[in-house]
């Protein structure tokens, strides 16, 4: 199925209360983060896109696929591919095996998949992942990089939900590139600014339910500049310093 919007309809928050906005949509090819401190339901309002929520659920809230209310079958089909930071493999196998036993399930052409697939995840990790690799043996940091790249390639799931993605353990700005490519919807759950700004809107939640939707601004903008340079300092600041090696006050002028 070919999903081209998403849309939300409210609820109610923790407390019984409506919550502060009617809907939100995402379309196709958009990313949409969701901003709040813990506990502000964040995982709920992306639990409820993966359950096809129509009032059956805490928040009370309704989903659309494509602005009307989805097949009851769709959830079993797959309507998401979602992944968190706990994320890991149950199977057990080597990388390659998994790669071309899931490009054959979905239908793609087995070689180009595995080769598209473990270069993109390649390029979200420290530590390179060959083909011959047990799946058990991975790092956390691997695990989501090849979980990452199999979304963008392989599987066919239309939505894409991310909780936490800048505690995995991975190059988290080209894993938004990566997944931006694939032209799914993708919601973001994030406390990183970084990712905040990145995306063209930002959802944020409070009390287990949707406050404001706000757009990112010109002068947002600006500052995303400055706060990737940033983000890039801390990334090799903390690379050097994996790696056994010395830090010195000169490494960290921006």
């Amino acid at each position: 199925m070919e999903v081209e919007s998403v849309t939300l309809l409210s609820g109610t928050d923790k407390n019984g209360a409506p919550e502060g906005i009617e809907s939100v949509t995402i379309a196709a090819g958009d990313s949409l983060a969701l901003v709040g401190p813990t506990g502000s339901g964040k995982s709920e309002f992306l639990s409820d896109i993966e359950q096809l929520a129509d009032r059956d659920t805490v928040t009370g809230r309704r989903l659309l696929i494509n602005g009307k209310d989805p097949d009851p079958e769709l959830g079993a089909m797959g309507l998401v591919a979602q992944l968190s930071q706990k994320t890991s493999f149950v199977m057990e196998g080597s990388v390659q095996s998994f790669l071309e036993l899931h490009a054959q399930c979905r239908g793609r052409d087995i070689n180009e998949a595995v080769e598209k697939t473990l270069d993109a995840a390649n390029q979200l990790c420290g530590e390179p992942i060959k083909a011959g690799d047990s799946l058990q043996v991975l790092s956390g940091g691997q695990s989501r990089a090849l979980m990452i790249a199999d979304i963008a390639y392989i599987s066919d799931a239309p939505v894409v939900l991310i909780d936490e993605i800048e505690n995995a353990g991975i190059e988290k700005l080209k894993a938004l590139e990566v997944l931006g490519a694939s032209n799914k919807p993708i919601l973001i759950a994030t406390h990183d600014p970084v990712l905040m700004l990145m995306t063209r809107r930002r959802l944020v939640m409070g009390k287990g339910g949707m406050r404001r939707l706000v757009e990112t601004t010109e002068q947002e903008k600006a500052c995303l500049e400055r706060l990737s340079l940033m983000d890039n300092l801390m990334t090799k600041v903390r690379g050097n310093l994996r790696m056994g090696r010395e830090l010195n006050l000169k490494e960290l002028e921006l």
